[in-house]
């Protein structure tokens, strides 16, 4: 996932000119000059993904108004901003504007105005005033990435360089190094720094010594000054080592490790075989592995940690993640300890893989997905992109030859024909294949090609809907979910579909929270999968929280985008009626959306005990990875999060843990969470150490 000016940010419709005044004069006098125009200063910058531009932004000023475009364009979408910034004299915004449309299309209208002392300001989650003292600065929920540029003007202004901000919290601007960038506009001198207080993560960016912004920087996306677009690597390896530092120090001070055995007594183990919880034990944890399970009391020589009665449970697995840097610390506070990672850079995720290995970061294991896109207008610039049947089969042997690749995934714009050679070979060469429904094809004709796997509930559910030459690149594949409640589920066509996923063994990772954000979340209204944490999360995800992602232009999409919802329920349940294998992924960078995806399969018939089962051990299995991970037992790896609650009879006790074992290493995520902004959830385990040494 890229980061909030990648995901929400929104791109400028217009430029608005400044106007001129002339002065009064006696008609006997000469008439004066007109009074000077503002200089007007017009800075272009390119959006910068896997080393391709996808889209760009314009920032215009002309005296105190700055106007802003920004634009891109990944993977068919993206989003479309308007932005107005009117400056007062100690360079803070007196009024701003944010007019467009999210990624996912939700209509923005943004304002805000300082006057008379009083600041009020309008946005998806309604709208707020509040009296103006010492000097605070505004927070856009969904500003362009040059309000950098501003933020970095008035912090540098300021004596310690942070400052109040409206609705809340402080920003901060912390600087982190110098260095020269090349371009065609000449070398640049610029200092990169960290953002820090409106999101849970820092934003990094280069900014001048008068603050204008030069570039905006992350692992994969990049915004970065027209005409240095060559040194996007330069800008993503910096972005990196930054965001590197930050986590290699989060792991220093929140990894723990014993030079002993760990005991963790008084708790009832989740056994995902029996599909419920065991007597009181005490797990006993050596050398990266579960050493015993039993009555016994802990041995003399470990540390122990009193689990009061609360519940041991075996990692979660997000099966669709996306994984990056940050997501992957997150993923081990909400006791995720595998990922399926189902496309990604891959050299990036090869140096991550690497670095969680050392353990020089936090994170999941990962299995790896190796990504093929066909090449489009509409490409999503991820993994391999192919040109040909031979390019595709090319990139499957690519990705058989490295040895760390579990399977496929196809993508949105693949040629539908070249499917069954990337089957052949993936199948040939050992390896499974999942992934979209490409343009121009339904699910059924990937099913007979040989998929193991189908990849989001909406892809399979579009064939029951679209009419032949509807492209599914753009947007189409999620706004013509509308059309679902015009299907008949009993009917021939449904019916078809799912038979043939029973007769071919084809599972299916619906990624059910996603589509209940896409579907249900309305401006205003706190989303129910954000509900149980929001109140513990920055200002920035409270107002996330509060704000739809489709457009919502009358009563009849309303309903229409409900009505959708409920058959997306509907569908999911006869799948498993049918004995179709689901498995649980978010496709929202797991961590804490995880625990949502779980809680809601409860809707289609599964018990408490049956999901914690299915997104633990089942799903270990389905893996080729159940003999070492999935349960807690003698010889396994030791993988577990302790829970204070019992889950089997209420499955939201998974959302308060205070202990995350990963082999060797324990972490307590109330020690983690204040890093990133978060109130923790439960308190820090007591560890006692050995009686005997």
């Amino acid at each position: 996932m890229l980061d909030r000016f990648g995901c929400t940010a929104l791109s400028a419709l217009f430029l608005l000119g400044a106007c001129t005044h002339e002065a009064e004069v006696p008609a006997t006098e000469p008439a004066a000059e007109a009074a000077a125009a503002p200089e007007t200063v017009t800075e272009t910058y390119s959006v910068r993904l896997f080393d391709t531009t996808i889209g760009q932004m314009v920032a215009t000023t002309e005296g105190s108004t700055v106007t802003v475009d920004y634009e891109y364009r990944n993977n068919g979408r993206g989003p479309t901003l308007a932005e107005t910034i009117e400056l007062g004299e100690d360079g803070l915004p007196v009024g701003w504007t944010v007019d467009g449309a999210t990624t996912f299309g939700n209509k923005i209208h943004e304002t805000f105005a300082l006057a008379d002392g009083v600041a009020s300001w309008t946005d998806t989650t309604g709208s707020d005033t509040a009296e103006a003292g010492e000097p605070t600065i505004y927070i856009p929920q969904n500003g362009t990435p040059y309000t950098l540029s501003v933020y970095a003007k008035a912090l540098l202004a300021d004596a310690d360089h942070k400052m109040p901000a409206w609705p809340a919290g402080e920003l901060s601007l912390d600087a982190l190094q110098t260095l020269t960038v090349d371009g065609e506009g000449g070398p640049v001198e610029a200092t990169a720094y960290a953002l820090v207080g409106d999101n849970v993560d820092p934003t990094y960016f280069l900014a001048e010594a008068d603050g204008s912004l030069f570039a905006f920087i992350s692992p994969r996306f990049v915004i970065v000054r027209e005409g240095y677009e060559a040194a996007d690597t330069q800008l993503k390896e910096l972005a990196a080592q930054l965001s590197t530092e930050r986590l290699e120090t989060i792991q220093a001070e929140t990894a723990h490790k014993f030079d002993a055995p760990l005991a963790i007594t008084n708790v009832r183990v989740f056994d995902p075989k029996a599909k419920a919880l065991t007597e009181p034990v005490t797990v006993v944890v050596a050398d990266n592995t579960i050493q015993s399970v039993g009555p016994d009391a802990p041995p003399a020589f470990a540390y122990t940690i009193d689990g009061q009665g609360g519940t041991l449970v075996p990692g979660l697995i997000d099966m669709h993640g996306h994984v990056s840097q940050d997501a992957a610390l997150k993923n081990i506070a909400a006791g995720v300890t595998m990922i399926r990672d189902m496309g990604n850079d891959n050299a990036v995720l090869s140096e991550l893989i690497t670095k969680i290995n050392e353990e020089i970061l936090a994170g999941p294991r990962i299995v790896r997905s190796g990504f093929i896109e066909g090449k489009s207008p509409f490409s999503s610039n991820n993994g391999i992109l192919v040109k040909s049947e031979e390019e595709a089969v090319a990139a499957v042997d690519w990705y058989a030859d490295q040895g760390d690749f579990w399977e496929i995934k196809v993508y949105n714009s693949m040629n539908p024909s070249w499917v069954p050679a990337v089957v052949k070979r993936a199948h040939e060469r050992g390896l499974r294949v999942t992934g979209h429904v490409p343009a121009f094809t339904r699910a059924d004709n990937m099913i007979e090609a040989g998929y193991d796997e189908m990849t989001h509930i909406n892809q399979v559910m579009l064939g029951w809907v679209l009419d032949d030459g509807e492209d599914t690149r753009t947007l189409l594949r999620l706004t013509a979910l509308q059309r679902l409640p015009q299907v008949d589920l009993d009917g021939a066509n449904v019916q078809h579909t799912l038979d043939l996923m029973v007769e071919k063994g084809v599972a299916i990772d619906p990624t059910y929270a996603i589509h209940e954000a896409l579907l249900l979340s309305r401006n205003g209204e706190t989303q129910a999968g954000m509900g149980d944490y929001v109140d513990h999360m920055p200002v920035a995800v409270q107002r996330q929280a509060k704000a739809a992602w489709s457009a919502i232009g009358s009563p009849e999409e309303d309903a229409a985008y409900k009505g959708a919802f409920d058959q997306i329920t509907d569908t999911i349940k006869r799948m498993k009626d049918r004995g179709i294998f689901i498995v649980f992924g978010t496709d929202l960078g797991g961590a804490l959306t995880l625990h949502r995806e779980l809680e809601l399969y409860q809707n289609v018939g599964f018990t408490p005990a049956e999901i914690l089962a299915r997104a633990t051990l089942e799903e270990a299995e389905y893996m080729g990875l159940g003999d070492e991970l999935g349960s807690i037992e003698p010889g396994k790896k030791a993988d577990f999060i302790l829970v204070p609650g019992n889950p089997v009879e209420d499955l939201k006790a998974i959302k308060t843990i205070r202990l995350v074992s990963k082999g060797d290493t324990v972490y307590f995520p109330s020690e983690i969470y204040p890093w990133f902004g978060i109130r923790p959830f439960t308190d820090v385990p007591e560890v006692m150490a050995p009686v005997e040494q």
